[in-house]
């Protein structure tokens, strides 16, 4: 998995996007409804001169919650320190965090729902009271230190809002849930990705990309930096329609934005499982991939556009797959035998 492109999980040679990073809501591309309210929240906490509410972002990775953290942080006119959840093991890890915030600092903990229980329970009074209490001292001699913190803004993100506790997640005041963008906002981040980077792009090009990015801005960014390399070194230095095709085909992405994974999985369940239903388990050993690889980076996409639907007995291939695979639904139907 480590070399898929259309991966929507952070990788080393995504450090770029820093450089191509929006800095307020209004050159954010996206998440319309959000960025609305956001801007409704910031203004009235600007005028209590208070800090902002804290804030919940979940959905799928890619999408831009990391980004918004940092919006908010500028927008506030605050720093902003980062940390993630699998980071934070001991209760002095947190200590050391919330003790170093400065009044209308900005904290934003990646992967929260990775916070283990026990460090969970400390950060309800950092959020409710700004205070925490921590027990310090060997068993026996231990005794408990309570630490007042100035006001600041929590903004978590995580892919899994369903394994956040409930009494975490109800301390949150502001919820949203980023969505999945449309081909033309991503054309308008790939053609914004271009301007920064100094590298001119077709309209058609920049449409092409959006349509197959999996509707997530962080693919269309690393899509466009792979195409960008075919254009310098074998087309002219500028994107257009013809070499963004040619690119793509090398890259093994087809029109969809699926790739040789997400196909390896469509041909299983029709031509091992005949179209399902079938268990994610069965299907992780039929293609080698592991469970929480396919649930979380390969379902995701094919579930929302419509390829597979989940049922209580199993996953199962719909029309479109076969159409899509060139594979006639109800012949596959008579020669997959005993399941049907």
């Amino acid at each position: 998995m480590d070399d898929r492109i259309i991966e929507s999980k952070i990788k080393p040679e995504d450090l770029f996007e820093k450089n191509i990073r929006p800095e307020s809501l209004n050159e954010y591309v996206g998440q319309e409804k959000i960025k609305k309210n956001l801007r409704v929240f910031i203004e009235a906490a600007k005028m209590r001169n208070e800090p902002l509410d804290h804030v919940l972002l979940y959905g799928p990775p890619g999408l831009g919650k990391t980004t918004l953290a940092h919006i908010i942080a500028n927008e506030m006119g605050s720093n902003i320190k980062t940390a993630t959840g699998p980071s934070i093991e001991k209760s002095g890890d947190l200590a050391a965090i919330l003790s170093g915030l400065d009044p209308g600092d900005v904290l934003f903990i990646d992967e929260i729902h990775r916070i283990p229980s026990f460090i969970e329970e400390i950060l309800y009074s950092a959020m409710e009271d700004f205070t925490i209490n921590i027990v310090i001292g060997t068993e026996g001699k231990s005794r408990s230190v309570k630490i007042d913190l100035p006001p600041f803004t929590l903004v978590g993100a995580t892919t899994r809002a369903g394994d956040l506790s409930s009494p975490l997640r109800d301390r949150f005041g502001i919820v949203n849930k980023l969505e999945f963008y449309t081909d033309t906002e991503l054309a308008n981040i790939i053609k914004r990705t271009s301007n920064v980077l100094d590298m001119d792009i077709d309209d058609d090009a920049a449409v092409e990309l959006a349509k197959r990015s999996r509707k997530t801005p962080r693919i269309a960014n690393r899509l466009f930096k792979r195409v960008r390399d075919f254009a310098l070194v074998e087309g002219e230095g500028k994107i257009d329609l013809t070499i963004t095709l040619s690119s793509l085909d090398r890259l093994n992405v087809d029109k969809y934005g699926l790739d040789n994974i997400d196909i390896e999985y469509l041909e299983a369940l029709i031509n091992k499982f005949n179209g399902g239903p079938v268990g994610v388990e069965t299907i992780s050993t039929a293609i080698g991939e592991e469970i929480s690889t396919i649930e979380d980076v390969v379902e995701p996409f094919l579930l929302q556009e419509g390829f597979i639907k989940r049922t209580r007995s199993g996953r199962v291939a719909t029309e479109k797959s076969y159409e899509h695979l060139g594979i006639d639904h109800n012949r596959s139907l008579f020669e997959g035998g005993g399941l049907f």
